[in-house]
């Protein structure tokens, strides 16, 4: 047993470029291997949370199942992670993994998606999903404390809008307002996947695969290359595209009192008609050069 989980996991690490040191190497036919629902934050009733927050779910395991053949599976076993929103234009749902770095250094992130809208019209829909995305979470270490910043460097396709293609990848660096949570000065909240303050990348028009009949996909790869030193991003790829970043910026705030050396990675989907729509996550390899 021991011999055939070395050999899947060496299959499924040969398909990634990491650093010399692995993080986390997530292949979702193992479980959730960490990921989780991304929770707002409250005090004293779930009823403080933002409403941005209260309407995330948890993710789930899935085999990708459609119903005119079956189930797909992932690139190379039986189970993605999926990443469903309501059926609802706008509605958003995201799942995150939480670490802590040990060391402010370069990091990548790589990850095999798909999205496509539930497959509830005998049509393509290829507009139903506005966008999908990934970002991270990550504050400085503690001797820092005092000149240090959280900081929040998001990226989406924006597939669609208002049911037209629109196919270009973006990215956010606008801070919206900190809403104290409760009574005690213990938790603040912010809703940072607002739809509003998102920025063209510099040549980030892409036509990703999306294929002719609303239950199959196709699976792409994204890597993401970041470095905790200058807290800048230093790459960004998607299949057989190298997207230029020097205009690429991040959220900053103020380093919170609690979150000294955070490592949080996220993934999100946003639906663009009242169908939900669906992110799989088929594997996910943060690695690290420290």
């Amino acid at each position: 047993m021991f011999a055939a989980a070395h050999v899947n996991y060496a299959q499924t690490l040969s398909r990634f470029d990491p650093l010399p040191r692995i993080i986390a190497m997530d292949d979702f036919d193992r479980g959730f291997c960490g990921w989780t629902q991304l929770v707002g934050n409250y005090e004293d009733s779930l009823d403080a949370m933002l409403p941005g927050y209260a309407q995330h779910s948890s993710p789930m395991l899935s085999t990708l199942p459609h119903w005119d053949a079956g189930s797909h599976g992932g690139v190379d076993g039986d189970y993605a992670l999926k990443i469903a929103t309501r059926p609802r234009i706008g509605a958003q749902n995201v799942a995150i993994k939480r670490l802590t770095f040990r060391k402010a250094g370069p990091i990548r992130m790589e990850a095999y998606l798909t999205f496509k809208p539930e497959a509830s019209a005998l049509k393509l829909s290829e507009t139903d999903v506005r966008s999908i995305g990934f970002l991270f979470d990550l504050q400085v270490g503690d001797q820092m404390a005092g000149s240090g910043h959280r900081v929040m460097p998001h990226m989406r396709f924006l597939n669609a809008a208002d049911g037209k293609h629109i196919q270009k990848w973006q990215f956010k660096r606008q801070s919206v307002p900190i809403v104290p949570i409760g009574t005690e000065n213990k938790t603040i909240s912010h809703y940072h996947l607002s739809p509003d303050g998102w920025e063209d990348l510099a040549g980030g028009d892409q036509k990703l695969c999306y294929n002719e009949i609303p239950t199959k996909v196709n699976w792409h790869y994204i890597r993401f290359d970041f470095d905790l030193a200058s807290m800048q991003c230093t790459g960004f790829r998607c299949n057989d595209r190298e997207f230029d970043v020097s205009g690429f910026d991040s959220i900053r705030l103020p380093a919170m009192k609690n979150l000294w050396c955070m490592l949080n990675l996220a993934f999100f989907a946003e639906a663009d008609a009242d169908k939900r729509a669906l992110l799989y996550l088929d594997s996910v390899c943060l690695s690290g050069d420290f």
